[in-house]
């Protein structure tokens, strides 16, 4: 079980990785007036790593959807992620060649509804009877100022993998807090230098913001066009502060770990190299194929509290219509069917991606172990980006990194390198406004 879990979690990575693509920007998509009952339905999808067993779950809730939709075509087309910007931009700015219904990012939602290429369908989710199971967080993730632009499609999310071997033979526990999380990697790091304690990345956004989150601290609040920066908050300080304390002689040296991002995180904790590290369901595979394979186990991060949860991140992605489809009907049944309860179960008996409905999530979790700390972090409350097209400018312009760097090299203390981050923040939010 474990080696086909390897097969279809590797190609999560690649669904994952494109949640943090930058939104391309158009002139924005133009509504046909049209709802026509006959005809053909386009869809882009994205390819995968290995695309097979995904190609055949879509196949199967393809001809589910053509059995109460006769005469209908569908024709699925797996776009690669190189092209997808372009592929994207093209299809907002040319209708008549543009998808019906289509795969994006779930921190591309505010982005693409600026542009004007996604369809509002507020009232057909919220009449969907399956909806209603939908994670919170990954609701918000096709929410925009309050409409609905999607349905969730599956969501990754961050937690604990720590060496069991090491923790055993130097005689510590498994954390319960994020104070006892620094302390135990110090001890790792002390007892073996060879060794970082708990890998981190200065460049590692998504591993960093549970210990702002965990304090009280937010990266923005507000909505739509008027957000504005919160990342140098007292409490957000706090995080930043705890964060980057982790950086240095006693846990990861701030030469070799300032500049690592998250890939590089879970590649030191694989190799192993790391007693510990933060990283994702879709890191799974990359773990059991390396060398700490059946010397490691995975906990829910620790928040600040003894037997809190720190929230994560929630990525994934999403299905959706587009505003300019001449079938908004059949493109949104169709994404139902996409979307469906059945199709995220057997997307993950495929694939491994996470479902974005917890009842289903809890049917995995019963029958695959790995996937428990994973489904017990999001029912903890994970968090999500501003939903503001400003993200993916600011995600591209490297601004949180750029500030825990700051602050791990000594150019800057943490209030400084905060409030330039915040302004830089608000510049990007203010130029979408």
């Amino acid at each position: 079980m474990l080696v086909k879990l390897s097969v279809r979690t590797a190609a999560a990575v690649a669904a994952l990785a494109v949640a943090t693509a930058c939104a391309p920007q158009t002139s924005g998509g133009s509504s046909s007036g049209k709802d026509e009952k006959t005809g053909t339905l386009r869809v882009w999808l994205f390819q995968e790593v290995d695309n097979a067993p995904k190609q055949k779950v879509v196949d199967a809730a393809v001809a589910a959807f053509k059995k109460t939709h006769e005469g209908v075509k569908v024709n699925v087309e797996y776009i690669p992620v190189e092209t997808r910007a372009q592929r994207v931009k093209a299809a907002f700015n040319d209708p008549k060649s543009a998808p019906d219904v289509i795969e994006y990012g779930n921190t591309d939602t505010a982005g693409y509804v600026k542009d004007g290429g996604l369809a509002d369908i507020t009232k057909e989710f919220n009449g969907w009877s399956e909806a209603k199971d939908t994670d919170p967080t990954a609701r918000q993730s096709v929410t925009v100022d309050g409409k609905i632009y999607g349905a969730p499609y599956f969501v990754g999310v961050r937690a604990l993998y720590y060496r069991t071997d090491v923790l055993k033979d130097l005689g510590l526990e498994v954390p319960k807090t994020q104070d006892e999380l620094a302390e135990t990697a110090r001890k790792i790091h002390a007892a073996r230098p060879d060794l970082y304690g708990l890998a981190v990345g200065g460049a590692y956004t998504y591993g960093a913001m549970p210990f702002i989150w965990s304090r009280g601290g937010e990266l923005a609040e507000g909505k739509g066009g008027s957000y504005s920066s919160t990342i140098d908050s007292a409490q957000a300080q706090k995080g930043i502060k705890a964060y980057t304390s982790l950086f240095g002689s006693a846990n990861c040296p701030a030469a070799k770990c300032a500049g690592m991002g998250g890939n590089d995180t879970v590649t030191a904790f694989a190799s192993g190299k790391a007693g510990m590290a933060i990283g994702g369901d879709f890191s799974h595979a990359a773990i059991e194929a390396g060398k700490v394979k059946g010397k490691y186990e995975v906990v829910p991060l620790p928040g600040v509290k003894p037997g809190s949860v720190a929230p994560a991140f929630a990525g994934g992605n999403n299905i959706g219509v587009l505003k300019s489809t001449s079938h908004r009907t059949l493109a949104v049944d169709l994404m139902k069917q996409l979307a469906s309860k059945k199709t995220q179960g057997a997307l993950f008996d495929a694939m491994g991606f996470l479902p974005t409905y917890t009842d289903v999530r809890q049917q995995v979790a019963a029958e695959e172990p790995f996937v428990e700390p994973f489904v017990k972090t999001l029912a903890s409350g994970a968090k999500f980006v501003p939903a503001s097209p400003a993200w993916a400018q600011i995600d591209a312009s490297l601004v949180l990194p750029t500030m825990f760097q700051e602050v791990i090299s000594g150019k800057k203390d943490v209030a400084a390198a905060s409030k330039d981050a915040a302004e830089k923040m608000n510049d990007a939010f203010s130029s979408v406004g």
